[in-house]
C-alpha cells in the first residue's frame, strides 16, 4: 500500500489515483460500459494501464463512443482510421478484434444481456476478496477462466484469463482492493 493506504498499484500519478479513488472496483452494471472496459482491457495487453487510462478519450472518439451498433459494422477503412489515429493505441489485431467484439456483444445482448452473462458469474453479487498485500493478488483464477472461455467461445478475442481478472478487478465483479485501503469498504459497500 501507499503511504495514504491506497493499492500499491495506483501509485501518485494523479489520473491513476483518481481512477482508483472513483472508479476502479466499481459495481459496473451497464453492459455496454462492461463491453467498453473489455475492449480497452483487451487494448492494454502488452502494455501499462496508464498507457490506456491517458488515451482513454481518444478511444472513446476514434471508436465513436464505443457504440456496439455502430463498431460492429466497421470495415477496412475504419481500421485504416484507427491505424492513422495516434491517439489510440494502433494494433491491427486489436482494432479488429474491437470490431469482431462489438459483434459478439450484440449477439450475447439479444440472448439475454451482457450484464447479465457477466453477472451471472457471481450470482449478480460482487465477489469481496481480502488480500492483505498485493502480492496475494492473483493474475488470474479459475472463475476468469471460465469467463474467458465463454467469451471466446461467444467470438470475443483478446480476452484471457489474465485480461479478464483484470477486468473483473476494474468492474467491480470482484472487490481487489487490499483491506488496508480505505477504498475496499467503500466498495464493497456499494454492492
Amino acid at each position: 500500500m501507499t503511504g495514504d493506504g491506497r493499492c500499491l498499484w495506483c501509485g501518485t500519478d494523479p489520473l491513476y489515483v483518481a481512477y482508483h479513488d472513483t472508479e476502479w472496483g466499481v459495481p459496473e452494471r451497464d453492459g455496454r460500459a462492461l463491453w467498453e472496459k473489455l475492449v480497452l482491457d483487451g487494448f492494454q495487453a502488452g502494455l501499462s494501464w496508464i498507457t490506456i487510462l491517458r488515451k482513454r478519450e481518444a478511444f472513446r472518439a476514434a471508436f465513436e463512443g464505443f457504440d456496439p451498433e455502430i463498431v460492429a459494422r466497421w470495415g477496412e477503412a475504419e481500421v485504416a482510421r484507427c491505424l492513422a489515429d495516434p491517439g489510440i493505441v494502433r494494433h491491427r489485431g486489436k482494432i479488429e478484434a474491437a470490431i469482431g467484439n462489438a459483434r459478439a456483444y450484440l449477439g450475447i445482448e439479444e440472448k439475454g444481456g451482457f450484464a447479465d452473462f457477466v453477472w451471472r458469474h457471481v450470482d449478480g453479487e460482487p465477489l469481496q476478496n481480502a488480500w492483505a498485500v498485493q502480492g496475494d493478488v492473483p493474475a488470474a483464477t479459475p472463475m476468469s477462466e471460465a469467463l474467458s472461455k465463454e467469451l471466446r467461445a461467444a467470438g470475443f478475442r483478446f480476452c484471457g484469463p489474465t485480461i479478464v481478472y483484470a477486468w473483473m478487478q476494474a468492474t467491480g465483479v470482484v472487490n481487489d482492493h487490499l483491506l488496508g485501503c480505505p477504498r475496499h469498504a467503500q466498495v464493497a459497500a456499494l454492492s
